[in-house]
C-alpha cells in the first residue's frame, strides 16, 4: 500500500478534504452533459407527475440516455435528494421516449440550481441516529406498485440510504 496524498476525485465526483472533515461536490457531470450554466429548477421532478413506459412520445437517444442514468446513479452518493427520481427513470432504460429524457434533464437543472450543495462529513461527539422513510403508494402508473426508501443518519454524515420499487401491489 503506498499513500498517494490528498484525495481529490472519486467515480467522477470532486472531493476537498481538509483536516475537520470531507466535502464532497459536483460540477463536471453538468459539463459533460452540455448543462452547466442552465436554467435550474426547484425541484427533481415535476410534482404528481405520473410516467409510463408507453406515453405515446417519439423515442429517445437509447445509449445518451443510459449514459446520463449511469452517471446520475453514481452521483446519488452524495446526492441523495433525487435517488428517488433515479430510480423511477431507470426503469425507462429499455425503451426511453423524450419525456423521459426531459425528465432527466430536469434532473440536471435541479443540480444546476444546487450545485455548491455537498456531502459534509466530519468528526463529531453527537452521534444521535436519525431514520427517515417515504412511500409514493402506487405510484407506478403501469403495475401499480409502491416506491419506497429510507436514510440513515450518524452525527452529520448519511451511512444507508436506498429507494426501490415494491415486489408486490399494495
Amino acid at each position: 500500500m503506498s499513500d498517494l496524498g490528498l484525495m481529490h476525485y472519486l467515480l467522477g465526483i470532486e472531493i476537498n478534504q481538509e483536516e475537520d472533515g470531507i466535502f464532497m461536490y459536483i460540477e463536471n457531470l453538468l459539463k459533460k452533459f452540455k448543462m452547466y450554466g442552465c436554467k435550474t429548477m426547484a425541484t427533481p421532478l415535476i410534482t404528481n407527475e405520473k410516467l409510463r413506459k408507453e406515453d405515446g412520445s417519439s423515442k429517445a437517444d437509447e445509449s445518451v440516455y443510459k449514459s446520463l442514468i449511469g452517471s446520475l446513479l453514481y452521483l446519488t452518493t452524495i446526492r441523495l435528494d433525487i435517488m428517488y427520481a433515479i430510480s423511477l427513470l431507470s426503469r425507462f432504460m429499455q425503451n426511453p421516449s423524450q419525456i423521459h429524457c426531459g425528465a432527466t434533464k430536469r434532473i440536471l437543472r435541479y443540480l444546476q440550481g444546487i450545485i455548491d450543495y455537498g456531502i459534509w462529513y466530519k468528526p463529531t461527539t453527537d452521534s444521535r441516529l436519525f431514520g427517515y422513510t417515504k412511500s409514493d403508494w402506487a405510484g407506478s402508473v403501469d403495475e401499480m406498485k409502491s416506491t419506497s426508501g429510507y436514510a440513515f443518519t450518524i452525527g452529520y454524515g448519511i451511512f444507508s440510504w436506498s429507494s426501490r420499487k415494491q415486489d408486490t401491489v399494495a
